[in-house]
């Protein structure tokens, strides 16, 4: 009985906590510089955030966080899962064809038709540098095809629970990939349950051999992973005009796992400054928590 009451005494606590802190964030006092008047809402550039207690299943802010969103290159989360829940040989190699070329809004990769990578190649690129022709090449190359592929993104979709989402292709060229933030959450959960997708996504720079002699280096999309002050165990970044600037991240803020939903952020670098308020924000309000708790 003592253990059952210590048990449930301290999940109390963490619940207190978490209330405290969506409290402190809802009236946070932006970075120096700002208004002080300025709440969070107000200093971030994302039109769409959720930031996630993922300890306490929490929300901990959110803004338009259930609206039904493009989602960009977020879909390569998905793309990601299906393959690395497929069984199918990760040393298998892959070529890039003419039906891996975005004839849709013509955007630009490294990798020339008749590149032959190995299957965990391809994903290793469309992950940390969301390679659009890897990410069709790995759907075309499923069993069945593209349209087998597109289903088992939709099936696992809906075995997650993420009821508004709906993919139809694995690059996120398309518009129609969309989700909400609280579908994302869900996603960026399944994903940190695969090592493999763990490092892929959060690798700082890698260098792919893509034959005839030729070596390319390959940089991650989000540049916080680089930074050492972070602790980031998943991360996907994403842009198409409709969808705008996407981040989600799945990280470690004072001692908590947390996810971090950024959609449709106002200009380029807009989405890293919103994850670093949220951060800084967090931190702020954990102090502001143990302070008051230990004058108590």
């Amino acid at each position: 009985m003592r253990v059952l009451i210590s048990t449930l005494s301290r999940s109390a606590s963490r619940l207190l906590v978490s209330l405290s802190m969506v409290a402190a964030l809802a009236t946070a006092i932006p970075a120096h510089g700002q208004s002080g008047s300025d709440t969070l809402e107000a200093v971030l550039r994302s039109e769409v955030a959720l930031v996630f207690d993922l300890e306490d299943n929490h929300v901990l802010y959110e803004k338009n966080s259930h609206d039904l969103r493009p989602i960009a290159s977020i879909s390569k989360l998905m793309t990601a899962l299906v393959i690395a829940e497929s069984g199918l040989p990760m040393d298998e190699i892959l070529t890039i064809s003419e039906a891996d070329v975005d004839r849709m809004r013509h955007s630009r990769s490294r990798l020339a038709v008749g590149t032959r990578l190995t299957r965990g190649e391809m994903l290793h690129l469309s992950l940390m540098s969301s390679e659009n022709r890897a990410a069709h090449a790995l759907g075309r190359h499923y069993p069945g095809g593209m349209p087998a592929f597109v289903r088992a993104m939709n099936d696992k979709a809906r075995a997650l629970g993420m009821r508004h989402s709906r993919f139809v292709e694995p690059t996120g060229l398309s518009s129609e990939n969309v989700a909400t933030s609280h579908d994302l959450v869900k996603l960026l959960r399944a994903a940190n349950r695969h090592p493999m997708i763990r490092h892929y996504a959060t690798d700082d720079t890698e260098v792919f051999d893509v034959g005839h002699g030729r070596k390319l280096t390959y940089n991650n999309t989000n540049r916080l992973v680089k930074r050492a002050d972070w602790d980031i165990h998943i991360s996907k970044t994403g842009f198409i005009n409709e969808a705008g600037r996407c981040l989600v991240m799945l990280t470690r803020i004072d001692d908590r796992d947390m996810a971090i939903v950024l959609l449709n952020a106002n200009g380029s670098y807009s989405r890293i400054g919103d994850a670093v308020r949220i951060r800084k924000l967090v931190e702020n309000a954990s102090r502001t928590l143990a302070m008051a708790a230990a004058g108590s």
